[in-house]
């Protein structure tokens, strides 16, 4: 199982839900039983954070990489001003699998494949590759394909996986995910590719020596790459290794 440390953050007040629903990607969860997938941006519409967010005792939660987390309790402080909400982080330990769901886990919304998460001391991780389920489903992951202050949302799959809606109103970067969208095609973008060798993360993308893209993740003969697709036909290097991307490019 690969590493994900985590770190949770408490929302409580009655304006917990107003409060949140105004700045991240998607529609924030009022109920328990529901796992929201999201994340906060800059006004410029680039990825700061990504999360998942539940209710449990009444009380809204973000499940937060925590790499990021810091910087996502102080964004949010700024943002609170003088709501009434508090904003505590909280130990409460984090479980994933995707064996049969534990009772009281939550279905991770992202893909069906990424199984269930548990937030308590009942429950357990199991030893799930989750390198090889992101490669395969090109589920991006925190400051690997997800680079905060660089990356764009549609451009990362988030509509693919459930972390943006554009029926909830206005939120902080929300006017340029909404231009995006209404693009025919991205010109750029995540994607998987088969890859001979290896390289590593972060390695330039070339093809007839033009800059192509970036490699993220790999797993066997699989990886994660960001790619110019106009670029992307035949034969890529990556350093030493070779890629073929076979794909078209995302519709959004």
């Amino acid at each position: 199982m690969s590493d994900d440390p985590r770190r949770i953050l408490a929302i409580s007040g009655d304006e917990a839900h107003d409060f949140l629903q105004g700045l991240v990607s998607n529609d924030v969860p009022r109920d328990p039983g529901v796992l929201r997938y999201a994340a906060l941006l800059t006004p410029q519409g680039k990825y700061l954070c990504d999360f998942f967010m539940f209710v449990q005792e009444g009380t809204l939660h973000i499940d937060a990489p925590a790499a990021l987390f810091d910087d996502l309790a102080r964004r949010l402080m700024m943002y609170r001003l003088r709501r009434k909400i508090g904003l505590d982080e909280i130990d409460l330990p984090v479980a994933r699998g995707t064996g049969p769901a534990p009772d009281g886990a939550l279905t991770d919304p992202r893909h069906p494949a990424l199984g269930w998460r548990g937030y308590g001391p009942g429950f357990s991780s199991d030893d799930t590759d989750y390198d090889a389920l992101r490669v395969a489903h090109c589920i991006p992951a925190a400051g690997i394909e997800l680079i905060a202050n660089d990356t764009y949302l549609l451009e990362a799959g988030f509509e693919r996986l459930n972390g943006i809606d554009f029926r909830k109103g206005c939120y902080v970067g929300q006017e340029i995910n909404a231009r995006m969208k209404h693009k025919t095609s991205l010109k750029k973008g995540l994607t998987t590719v088969a890859i001979t060798g290896a390289a590593p993360v972060g390695t330039p993308i070339t093809r007839e020596g033009k800059p192509a893209g970036t490699l993220f993740t790999q797993s066997g003969d699989r990886a994660i790459a960001y790619l110019r697709f106009d670029r992307a036909t035949g034969d890529l290097h990556a350093d030493q290794a070779t890629l073929i991307w076979d794909g078209e490019p995302p519709a959004i």
